[in-house]
C-alpha cells in the first residue's frame, strides 16, 4: 500500500514508533525538531549540520539509513550530498535525473510518498545497492525539500518494515524536518556547481559513476604535469575529450592542442602528417609543410589509434619520444620541438608486442601513465544522464523545447548493451529528436530496430546482453513489443484513463481493452503510479 495524502484516523492522531502514548510520541517529535533547529542554527559548516541532522533523525527515528538528495543547478542532477548508513562507494552511486525512481519522482512532483516494502515495488531502484532486497524488510518514505515553494532536493529514510499509519505519521514528520533542512540544503547546492567545475568533472564529461569518478581524478593528477599519458578503452568511450581535457588542465593550455587519428589516413600519407615535408619531398609535393609535431610545439599532441602504425612508423615515432628531435621527409635540417604526448589506442598494445607487431621500447615510452576508460556498459547508472545531456542539446540545436524520455524508453536505454559506447548513444538521441511528434515525448519507435528486445544481466560486473527469452527477432515479435510499448506510454500519459489512451491511439475502448489483456497490461498499475509520484 503507498500513499501520497495522510488520512486522520477517527481520534484525529496516528500511532508513533517512539513510545506507546500519543502524547509521549508527540513530546519527543517536538524535542526532535528543537533539536535539529539548534544543528541547523549553530553549525556553520553546512556539509556537517546536514549530516549532524541524519545522526540524530538515526538516533530518535530508529531509521536504518537516510539519505538528503539535491538538485545540480548546473546539470540538473540529482545526487546524493549527505547520508547515514551509507558506505563511500555506496553514496557516490546515489545519482538521479528526474522522475527516475522514487526519487527522482518524488522531486518531479514535489509530493511526498512511502513505500510499504521496497521489494515489492519495480520503482525502487535500489541504485545505491545499500539494501539486499532478498533478504531485509525495508519501508521506505521520501518526501520533498522546499525552499519559497522550490522543490530544491529530498529527504529519504529507510526502516524496518511497519505498518502503513506508522509510515503516514513519519512521513508528515518528515516533511516538518525538510523545511528545517531547506536552508543548509539550499546553499548547499549552491555549492555544487562548484563541484561540476573542479578538476574532479572535467569540463563536457557527463557522468559520476565510480569508474568515471576514477577517471577523473586521474585526470586532475596527471593534467599540471609534462607527463606522458597513455589513453586505453573501447571506441567510442571518450578518449579524445580525456586529451583535451588533460590539455586544458596543464601549463600548456594556452598553446596548441593538435590531434591525429592514426587509422584515418594510408601508410603513406602517415608520415607527411606527423613529420611535414619539403617542397618537392614526393609528387605533388609542391610546398613545404609543417607536420603535427611542429604545428603542436609548445602543446600537446593527441595521437589516436596509435596502434595503428607500422613499425617503421614506430621507430620514427619513439626516436621524437626519445629525443623530441626529428626530419621533415625529404629535407636533411633536425627540428626539436617542446611537445606533450598523449596517445590512445582501443586495440590491445600488450597482446600486439607478445605478437611482435608493436615495438616493445614504444610500448613502454607511451604507457607512463595510463587511463582507462570504462564502456558505457560497465557504467549503466550514467546512461540516463547522458542520454539527458544528448536529448536537451539536440533539442536545442533543432529548436524544440521540453523534450523527455519515456519511461519505456529509459529502461530500454538501461537494458541496451551499447556496444558502441557513448557515441552510438549520442547518434541514437539526436535520431530521435528528429523522429519526435508534437508531444515532446521520446517513445521506443523512435529508437533504433538494434535496442528492442534487448536483454542484459550482469555477470561478474559486466553486463551480459541477448534477445529477451522467447524473443524471436521476428517481424511480428517487433511489433507485439511496439504495440505494448505505444500501450503503456499512452497509459502513462493518462494516467490510467483508459478512454483517453485509447483515442491517443486511435483506439476504441473495446480493442484497447482486448489489447491491454493480451499483453498483461493494467490500467490500475498507472493510477497507483500516479498516486506514488
Amino acid at each position: 500500500m503507498r500513499k501520497t495524502t495522510i488520512p486522520p484516523t477517527e481520534n484525529g492522531q496516528h500511532t508513533g514508533v517512539l513510545s506507546n502514548t500519543a502524547g509521549d510520541h508527540q513530546e519527543q517529535q517536538l524535542k526532535l525538531l528543537f533539536e535539529l533547529a539548534q544543528i541547523m542554527n549553530t553549525t556553520t559548516d553546512l556539509a556537517q549540520a546536514l549530516n549532524k541532522a541524519l545522526s540524530l533523525m538515526a538516533d530518535q527515528l530508529h531509521m536504518m539509513r537516510g539519505a538528503i538528495t539535491l538538485i545540480s543547478p548546473h546539470t540538473g542532477e540529482i545526487r546524493t550530498e549527505a547520508a547515514y548508513g551509507l558506505k563511500p562507494a555506496e553514496l557516490r552511486r546515489g545519482r538521479y535525473v528526474r522522475g527516475e525512481g522514487i526519487t527522482g519522482g518524488v522531486i518531479e512532483s514535489g509530493r511526498p510518498m512511502y513505500i510499504s516494502n521496497v521489494s515489492e515495488d519495480p520503482l525502487f531502484l535500489n541504485r545505491t545497492r545499500s539494501r539486499d532486497l532478498g533478504k531485509e524488510d525495508i519501508s521506505f518514505i521520501c518526501v520533498p525539500i522546499r525552499l519559497n515553494d522550490q522543490v530544491v532536493g529530498a529527504l529519504s529514510v529507510d526502516h524496518l518494515l511497519v505498518d502503513n499509519a506508522t509510515l503516514e505519521d513519519e512521513m508528515r514528520l518528515l516533511t516538518i524536518v525538510s523545511t528545517l533542512l531547506g536552508h543548509a540544503a539550499l546553499e548547499t547546492q549552491g555549492r555544487m556547481d562548484e563541484d561540476t567545475s573542479s578538476p574532479l568533472r572535467p569540463r563536457g564529461f557527463v557522468g559520476n559513476s565510480e569508474g568515471m569518478q576514477k577517471v577523473y581524478a586521474q585526470i586532475a593528477q596527471v593534467a599540471p604535469s609534462a607527463t606522458t599519458v597513455f589513453l586505453q578503452g573501447e571506441s567510442g568511450t571518450g578518449k579524445e575529450l580525456a586529451a583535451r581535457a588533460i590539455h586544458t588542465g596543464s601549463s600548456r593550455a594556452s598553446k596548441p592542442f593538435i590531434s591525429l587519428n592514426c587509422a584515418a589516413l594510408p601508410e603513406n600519407l602517415i608520415e607527411s602528417e606527423l613529420f611535414g615535408h619539403e617542397r618537392g619531398a614526393f609528387t605533388g609535393a609542391n610546398a613545404t609543410r609543417k607536420g603535427r609535431f611542429e604545428l603542436a610545439n609548445g602543446g600537446t599532441l593527441f595521437l589516436d589509434e596509435v596502434g595503428e602504425l607500422s613499425l617503421m612508423t614506430q621507430a620514427k615515432l619513439l626516436r621524437v619520444l626519445q629525443e623530441r628531435a626529428f626530419e621533415r621527409l625529404g629535407g636533411m635540417e633536425t627540428h626539436y620541438v617542446d611537445v606533450r604526448f598523449i596517445t590512445a589506442t582501443n586495440r590491445n598494445l600488450e597482446h600486439m608486442v607478445n605478437q611482435e607487431s608493436f615495438r616493445r621500447d614504444l610500448f613502454y615510452r607511451l604507457n607512463v601513465f595510463p587511463i582507462y576508460l570504462p564502456p558505457l556498459r560497465g557504467r549503466p547508472e550514467d546512461i540516463l544522464p547522458l542520454a539527458n545531456h544528448f536529448i536537451k542539446k539536440f533539442a536545442q540545436t533543432n529548436g524544440r523545447e521540453n523534450v523527455r524520455l519515456s519511461l519505456a524508453v529509459m529502461d530500454m536505454l538501461q537494458r541496451y548493451a551499447w556496444p558502441g559506447n557513448i557515441r552510438e548513444l549520442e547518434n541514437v538521441m539526436e535520431r530521435a529528436v528528429l523522429l519526435l511528434g508534437r508531444e515532446g515525448l521520446v517513445l521506443p519507435q523512435h529508437l533504433p530496430p538494434a535496442l528492442h528486445g534487448i536483454h542484459c544481466t550482469n555477470v561478474n560486473g559486466e553486463n551480459v546482453c541477448t534477445l529477451r527469452p522467447g524473443f524471436s527477432g521476428s517481424l511480428q515479435d517487433q511489433l507485439d513489443e511496439l504495440e505494448r510499448a505505444s500501450i503503456v506510454e499512452a497509459l502513462e500519459f493518462s494516467q490510467g484513463q483508459m478512454g483517453k489512451a485509447a483515442a491517443s491511439l486511435g483506439l476504441t475502448e473495446r480493442i484497447m481493452a482486448l489489447r491491454m489483456k493480451k499483453y498483461g497490461i493494467s490500467y490500475k498499475d498507472f493510477r497507483l503510479r500516479r498516486e506514488r509520484i
